[in-house]
């Protein structure tokens, strides 16, 4: 097989050193890293351990090492959920993803044929967002990751509508990414947040954005969903038929088949299974299926582009989905990632 151009659209950084942001703003609640040892750290919560993370969380030459193993040749870099900080003060969240947004753009202007930067934004508050974002753009990135839900609001909700129309305005990707996932209290075992509730949120998130009529009113709002869309390619029948017998529930804001949607949005790669992968390329188009690992985490993809590489395509089907789906979604050329670009 031919050494195919590969573009990973979900990688996850942290700065190697984050501020007490508790401190700074007088309340608890934010993550910071605890460097226990040599290339390893704790993520903590206040003094609650969230997770262990390595060097590759972190360091870009360590990166930059393991893509050069693993053949991918560019990584989008966006933070870990955990940081959205949406349930924060506004004015606070803000100054938070200013820190993240900078590290970020500082990373990709060093290594710009190595890394694209998204950003992240305060949500809760629509037009402290939007400002984040103009700034984004400034330095920049070429999109932001969003959760699949700002604090308990959906994302076709109203009050968020004008977030979006700026990243269709400002030629900005978006990135959905599950965060803080539906029916915890009900998943303290057996890690079915990460297993169930993931799915659950993605999905939730697409049937909001489709149903609101937020891809009629912004046909040029190019959107990514994590982990394949979640569960919503395995429901598409289940919501297509309660849009159809009770359109007095479900098409109360737009009367567009959800089916319609197919090959509207991207989705990535991220499905685990090589009949789930085809079935989602049967169903989206291969041009909407993008590279991504959730690199660097266990649940992800381990060895990236794995599974589209054993499938039985030739070489340019796996390269659209290796990076030319990718390149689609953010609006951006191979050539400009090659060597001899200017």
């Amino acid at each position: 097989m031919a050494d195919l151009f590969s573009v990973d659209i979900h990688t996850h950084i942290l700065p190697e050193n984050i501020p007490d942001f508790g401190s700074r703003y007088g309340y608890r609640g934010f993550i910071h890293l605890d460097h226990h040892k040599s290339g390893c750290a704790r993520m903590m919560m206040d003094d609650k351990f969230f997770r262990e993370v390595e060097a590759n969380c972190w360091d870009p030459e360590v990166r930059m090492s393991e893509c050069d193993t693993q053949r991918v040749h560019v990584q989008v870099l966006s933070t870990v959920p955990v940081m959205f900080s949406y349930w924060a003060k506004p004015q606070d969240t803000l100054d938070l993803s200013m820190f993240l947004n900078d590290h970020i753009a500082g990373i990709v202007q060093r290594w710009p044929k190595r890394f694209v930067g998204l950003g992240t934004l305060p949500m809760q508050d629509p037009e402290l967002a939007i400002k984040e974002l103009e700034r984004c753009k400034r330095i920049g990135l070429v999109g932001v990751q969003v959760g699949t839900h700002i604090h308990g609001t959906n994302l076709g909700e109203p009050r968020l509508f004008q977030v979006f129309q700026a990243c269709q305005e400002l030629d900005m990707a978006v990135f959905v990414h599950p965060w803080d996932m539906m029916g915890r209290d009900r998943m303290d075992k057996y890690w079915m947040p990460w297993l169930v509730g993931m799915p659950a949120e993605t999905a939730t998130a697409i049937t909001s954005m489709i149903f609101s009529g937020l891809f009629e009113k912004l046909p040029r709002l190019r959107v990514a969903f994590a982990h394949g869309g979640g569960s919503f390619p395995a429901t598409i029948g289940r919501i297509e038929h309660g849009f159809v017998v009770r359109p007095d529930l479900c098409a109360v804001d737009n009367a567009v088949n959800p089916r319609e949607y197919l090959g509207r949005f991207w989705i990535d790669s991220l499905v685990h299974d090589p009949a789930m992968l085809q079935y989602v390329v049967d169903q989206m188009g291969p041009d909407r299926v993008a590279l991504g690992t959730d690199y660097p985490f266990p649940l992800g993809e381990l060895e990236p582009g794995t599974l589209i590489k054993s499938m039985p395509w030739d070489d340019p089907m796996k390269e659209k989905l290796l990076s030319g789906a990718a390149l689609e979604w953010m609006g951006l050329e191979r050539k400009q990632f090659l060597p001899s670009a200017s």
